[in-house]
């Protein structure tokens, strides 16, 4: 993997006009046309932002929604389909010509597109993550633009991103980028509808600033899958670890990427941190809760402990080892999130024991910690709780 530079600043807004690398995310509303299917002048003028940000230098990778669009009008389709199979279809057919109409609009460049489809598990199962890794950096150092979507012809719902903004920012992670673009049909995020005088939010700082905030959802379009709430998610994945992310529309790409005032600005909020912790803090399917004593709650929370079966009181939930479950207090309060080493069958007889006892009645293997803190998130602190 490439070498990682802790000591270099995060890019400031300004400075996004000259950033090595970047990753830029377009939405299906956002390249589709009145009559339905993919616009090709929205398209060809996205194409052209991005051709000319790549010939000044910068590396630039696009996460691109629009198969499942570009698929409805071939199949007869009105709208985006609800039924998982039907969207499958859809996105079959589309992917194709979605990536057909965008290598004709770089080429006129002179720049070649490659397309890389992904599912979660390829950016959360280490062998897949340093293979995605390696593939991305081989093809910025022949200075292609990657042309990122979700593979959504085979991805089911429970290893689905849920939405190309997320996919994003584990995008901006896996490729080190130094910023993240989210483009939309939305200039901006505001404090309230922006229908009723509502005003722009340029900046935010930390997910405090957000508090009270109404962010809407996706569109009457209806073939975007996000709207707002899915950017700012996005947004703050990235700002969560190190990485700086612009919220704006698609017009403004342009005007984004010279540094100037548009959209709204999410600094950085933490340090780099495992992809993986990053999808289980934000994106994994919870299976099950496991309910911890007082004690349990500061080992975890405070001091970044294993979780030990002496401190869980309770379970619930159906889910087997490996799978990802919450750890909440007494009083409800998520602490945590971890990959459990254990099945819902097999945890209720060690509930409150040592692991020395378990061990003595059932064997060497039952002397684990029941999440170890290498795959375990703190979502809030026992002091904060």
């Amino acid at each position: 993997m490439a070498p990682e530079q802790p000591g270099r600043p995060a890019v400031s807004r300004e400075g996004l006009a000259s950033a090595g690398r970047i990753v830029v995310k377009v939405g299906s509303s956002s390249l589709t046309s009145v009559s339905g299917g993919i616009s090709g002048e929205a398209l060809t003028g996205l194409a052209d932002v991005l051709a000319e940000r790549r010939a000044a230098g910068s590396e630039v990778i696009l996460v691109s929604s629009g198969a499942i669009a570009a698929g409805l009008a071939p199949l007869g389709l009105a709208r985006r389909p609800s039924q998982l199979s039907t969207q499958q279809a859809a996105a079959s057919v589309g992917q194709s010509l979605l990536m057909a109409q965008y290598a004709q609009a770089f080429a006129a460049h002179g720049v070649t597109v490659s397309q890389i489809l992904l599912t979660a598990d390829d950016l959360v199962r280490r062998s897949h993550y340093a293979n995605a890794h390696r593939a991305m950096e081989r093809l910025l150092n022949f200075g292609v633009v990657p042309i990122v979507n979700e593979n959504d012809t085979v991805a089911s719902h429970e290893i689905r991103f849920g939405d190309n903004d997320r996919l994003a920012a584990l995008v901006a992670h896996l490729v080190k980028a130094e910023a993240l673009v989210l483009l939309s049909d939305v200039d901006s995020l505001y404090d309230g509808p922006p229908a009723d005088g509502a005003r722009r939010i340029p900046h935010v700082g930390s997910p405090a600033d957000l508090d009270g905030v109404t962010i809407g959802r996706a569109g009457k379009a209806g073939v975007g899958t996000g709207g707002m709430v899915t950017k700012v998610e996005a947004a703050t994945i990235a700002a969560s670890s190190g990485i700086p992310a612009l919220v704006t529309s698609t017009a403004n790409a342009a005007a984004a990427l010279r540094g100037e005032d548009v959209g709204t600005w999410f600094t950085p909020t933490g340090k780099r941190q495992p992809i993986r912790l990053l999808w289980l803090a934000h994106l994994a399917r919870v299976l099950g809760t496991l309910v911890l004593d007082d004690g349990a709650v500061r080992a975890v929370g405070e001091r970044r402990r294993s979780l030990l079966p002496a401190g869980v009181v309770d379970v619930t939930g159906v889910f087997e080892a490996g799978d990802p479950v919450q750890l909440v207090g007494g009083d409800g309060t998520v602490v945590a999130r971890g990959l459990v080493n254990y099945s819902s069958a097999e945890l209720p007889r060690m509930l409150g024991r040592s692991t020395h006892d378990l061990a003595d009645e059932l064997g060497a293997e039952y002397e684990r910690s029941i999440v170890h803190v290498n795959d375990l998130v703190v979502l809030r602190t026992a002091a904060a709780s």
